[in-house]
C-alpha cells in the first residue's frame, strides 16, 4: 500500500486532539508537511521537540506502510525555516570568526538535521571547513568550524 503522508499526520494529530489542517507540497527529493494549527506553540514544542518528534513519528508509520516512502518534512507556521535562516546565520558568524581570528569556533549541540545543515552552509567556503563531534553529556554533536590546512 502506498503510503499517504497528508492523510497519516491529519490521523495523528486528530487522535493526539489537535485541530488542524495540512498543507502537502512536494520539493526535490521529499515532502513538506505545512501544519496550520490556532495551537502552534503546543505543536512546536521546546526548542522544535515535539515539532521534531512529530516528524520523526509521521516518517516512521509512512516507512512500515512503504519502504520506499519519501522523507517527510513537518512545519508549523514556518518555524522549520525560520529555525533554517537564523542557524546558516549563525554557521556564517562563526565560520567569518574562524576566518578572522584563525581560531576553531564551536557551535552548540546540534541534532544530526541541524548539524546537515550547518555542514551544507558552510560546504562551499575555501577557508574553512567543518567537523562534528560528540558533545559531553549529551547525545547531539557540536560542529566545529576550523581553518583548511
Amino acid at each position: 500500500m502506498p503510503a499517504q503522508p497528508k492523510a497519516t499526520l491529519e490521523k495523528i494529530l486528530e487522535l493526539l486532539g489537535i485541530p488542524a489542517t495540512v498543507e502537502e507540497h512536494t520539493m526535490e527529493d521529499s515532502i513538506l508537511l505545512d501544519v496550520k494549527t490556532e495551537d502552534s506553540g503546543r505543536l512546536i514544542g521546546r526548542q522544535g521537540q515535539t515539532l521534531s518528534d512529530l516528524q520523526y513519528l509521521t516518517n516512521r508509520i509512512l516507512f512500515q506502510q512503504d519502504k520506499n516512502a519519501p522523507k517527510i518534512t513537518v512545519d508549523v507556521a514556518g518555524y522549520r525555516f525560520q529555525q533554517r535562516d537564523a542557524l546558516i546565520k549563525r554557521a556564517k558568524e562563526a565560520a567569518e570568526k574562524v576566518r578572522r581570528w584563525g581560531d576553531v569556533v564551536e557551535l552548540e549541540p546540534l541534532n544530526a538535521f541541524d548539524r546537515r545543515i550547518v555542514h551544507a552552509a558552510i560546504k562551499d567556503d575555501p577557508d574553512i571547513e567543518t567537523h562534528s563531534v560528540e558533545a559531553e553529556g549529551t547525545d547531539k554533536k557540536v560542529v566545529l568550524l576550523r581553518p583548511k590546512r
